[in-house]
C-alpha cells in the first residue's frame, strides 16, 4: 500500500467512525420516539428518516448541497458568520456517511424496542420509575444486541459511502479521497491490478461486518 492508499483508508475509517459515533446518538433517540410515541406525523416522520435508504446517493447528496452548500439554506449562514463551508472536506464527507447510515440504526434499533416485553416497561412503572429510567434499566439493555447491530451496520454502511460523498465531498486526492472514491478513480483511470486488490480488502471487510451484526441479530454473539 502506497502512502495515498493508505491515507484514503485512514480517512475512510476516520469518516465512518465520525459518521456511526453521531448515527448511535441520534439513531437510538429517533429510535425511540418512533417505537414508544404516539404522535401527528409520525409515520411521515419515518418516511423522512427512511427516504436516504431508498433515494439514489446522487439524490441524497444533491439534497446535502441545497441545505449544506455555501448558498444552501442552512450553509450560507454557516458561511456568512463564521467563513465555513463543508463543501470539499471531509466533514462534509461524514456527514454525508451519517445521512445514509442513519435509516439502518433507526430501523433496527426501532424493532429492537417494539420487541422488549411490555410487562417488564410496565413492572418498571409500577415500581415507581420514571420513563428515563425505565429506558436505562430495562429498555436499553433488553435491546442491546439490536443496537449494536444497528451501529456496526452503519459503521460498514459509512466505510462504503460513495454517491452523496462525491457529491458533497468530491474526490480531492490528500483530502477527501476515501477508499471507495479511491476504487472509483483506480478503475476510471485504468489501474484494475491496484482497484481488484482495495476492492477485495471492501468485499472481505464489509462480509465481517455483515456476519458480526447478523449473529448479534440471532443473539448468538
Amino acid at each position: 500500500m502506497d502512502s495515498s492508499v493508505l491515507f484514503s483508508l485512514r480517512l475512510s475509517f476516520q469518516v465512518a467512525a465520525c459518521a456511526t459515533f453521531l448515527v448511535i446518538i441520534f439513531g437510538v433517540y429517533i429510535a425511540y420516539i418512533l417505537a414508544k410515541r404516539d404522535f401527528k406525523g409520525k409515520e411521515f416522520l419515518d418516511v423522512l428518516f427512511t427516504l436516504p435508504l431508498v433515494l439514489p446517493p446522487t439524490v441524497t447528496g444533491y439534497y446535502l448541497i441545497v441545505v449544506l452548500g455555501r448558498n444552501g439554506l442552512l450553509g450560507s449562514y454557516l458561511y456568512r458568520y463564521t467563513g465555513l463551508s463543508i463543501m470539499f472536506t471531509w466533514y462534509g464527507a461524514a456527514i454525508a456517511s451519517l445521512v445514509v447510515a442513519l435509516p439502518l440504526m433507526i430501523k433496527t434499533t426501532r424493532a429492537a424496542f417494539e420487541s422488549v416485553d411490555k410487562n417488564l416497561i410496565d413492572a418498571s412503572y409500577t415500581l415507581g420509575h420514571s420513563e428515563f429510567e425505565t429506558l436505562m434499566r430495562v429498555i436499553l439493555p433488553a435491546s442491546k444486541r439490536g443496537i449494536i447491530a444497528g451501529g456496526i451496520l452503519a459503521f460498514a454502511r459509512a466505510l462504503g459511502e460513495f454517491g452523496a460523498t462525491l457529491m458533497i465531498a468530491g474526490y480531492i486526492p490528500g483530502r477527501t479521497s476515501t477508499m471507495p472514491l479511491m476504487i472509483y478513480s483506480l478503475a476510471n483511470g485504468g489501474e484494475w491490478s491496484r482497484a481488484n486488490a482495495l476492492v477485495l480488502f471492501f468485499t472481505l471487510i464489509s462480509g465481517f461486518f455483515l456476519y458480526i451484526s447478523g449473529k448479534l441479530g440471532r443473539g448468538m454473539v
